[in-house]
């Protein structure tokens, strides 16, 4: 990257932290600066443990969907079987890896329900958005980045007072440092196109990469139900956040050549159930992988 793309990102970055608000939610002073990233692995900040403090205890919250990550709610799946039964899965998945520790019990439905409705740390991943088009992606040119970059933001907004006062108290009575937050949400990805033949590919995540149908329009981002993580101290500040892209709505070529996009279903939730990556000895499953991916990079674990 250029000098002249470095001062660029950088004055948009800069511009974002000015103009966010001192509100619940905003990035500014959440602890992790916005970054722009053209490619994975997509996270940004500092490792959660101490480095060289072995002993360092980290936690982690049960995980839990959100929906109107992106887009407005009623746009995002439902809380449907498939999506809870893959919740389950993936919360009896972290707790097996021994990295982190589960500070609050899935079942504890009063506290996990307090921790929400006080605004928790809300990790954005996704394209950067039109300026006067809140909710449209724009390309590099149009904010001035330079013609064929095509970056999306990572940014995380600060808790409330009342959950940072409420992870606090679970943190002292556990004993540890940080704890981690993840959410299942849907994020809008931006295509690539590749090689001399020019075929098209969205970025998952890390070493993670989806083809997607040559004619499919570039100017058209696309739904993808991915994880986002933040690593938070005991003052509600994130240390380290980062996003992984699991399984990417194809649009149909049709929808896509006048500029339409795929909603992201709950029938791909289900086929997320099952979905193997088998790009990977012994095919493991796609989101196990991803959940892998997501709190090493998170912990340093």
């Amino acid at each position: 990257m250029d000098t002249r793309r470095v001062s660029l990102i950088a004055l948009v970055l800069t511009s974002l932290a000015v103009n966010a608000c001192a509100t619940t939610g905003a990035t500014f002073r959440s602890g992790v600066a916005d970054s722009l990233l053209e490619h994975p692995p997509y996270y940004a900040g500092a490792f959660g443990v101490a480095a060289g403090n072995s002993t360092s205890r980290i936690g982690h919250l049960p995980i839990l969907y959100q929906k109107g990550g992106s887009q407005a709610p009623i746009f995002d799946p439902s809380l449907s079987p498939d999506m809870s039964a893959l919740l389950e899965r993936m919360n009896r998945f972290v707790d097996s890896l021994g990295v982190t520790v589960r500070l609050v019990d899935g079942g504890s439905v009063s506290a996990v329900t307090h921790g929400l409705t006080a605004v928790p740390p809300d990790v954005e991943f996704g394209c950067l958005t039109h300026p006067s088009l809140s909710d449209e992606c724009a390309d590099g040119e149009e904010l001035e980045l330079g013609r064929g970059v095509r970056a999306m933001r990572l940014a995380v907004g600060r808790p409330s007072q009342e959950w940072t006062a409420w992870i606090a108290e679970i943190m002292r009575e556990q004993d540890v440092e940080r704890v981690v937050v993840i959410t299942v949400e849907v994020g809008q990805y931006l295509l690539r196109q590749r090689g001399l033949l020019g075929s098209k590919e969205v970025e998952l995540g890390t070493r993670h990469v989806a083809k997607v149908p040559w004619l499919t329009s570039l100017e058209t981002p696309v739904s993808v139900i991915q994880l986002t993580g933040a690593v938070v101290g005991p003052d509600g500040r994130s240390t380290r956040i980062g996003a992984e892209g699991l399984m990417a709505r194809r649009t149909r070529l049709m929808l896509s050549a006048i500029g339409g996009q795929e909603l992201i279903t709950d029938e791909d939730v289900a086929e997320l159930l099952v979905a193997r990556r088998h790009d990977l000895p012994d095919s493991p499953l796609v989101w196990q992988v991803g959940l892998i991916h997501l709190v090493t990079q998170l912990t340093g674990g």
